[in-house]
């Protein structure tokens, strides 16, 4: 299959989530005006920070945090998740590869 490590593709991936979430997020909140509202999409690329916002993050702290301190935690958020999944994915991947290939 490949030769690089599962941890390696898995912190890539997570690394790009977050530049992605970020220039999402800077789009949205510049065209907010533009557009009447959020831009199409956000939601979804923004997903996993989200749901670290709301389940993690918010039971730990008030919502009157300022800005910055909350995008950051979102985007180690989005990081994160997207990392571990990618890491379970690969694993699971590589795991199956190695099955067949026994057979």
């Amino acid at each position: 299959m490949m030769n690089t490590k599962t941890t390696t593709i898995a912190v890539y991936a997570g690394l790009i989530s977050v530049i992605i979430g970020s220039a999402t997020f800077a789009l949205s909140w510049n065209l907010y005006d533009i557009l009447g509202g959020p831009m199409p999409g956000t939601k979804v690329l923004l997903f996993p920070g989200s749901l670290t916002l709301i389940y993690v993050w918010h039971p730990l702290f008030t919502e009157e945090i300022s800005f910055w301190p909350k995008f950051a935690l979102q985007m180690f958020g989005q990081f994160f998740v997207v990392t571990a999944v990618i890491m379970l994915f690969v694993g699971l991947a590589k795991k199956l590869f190695r099955i067949t290939q026994k057979q």
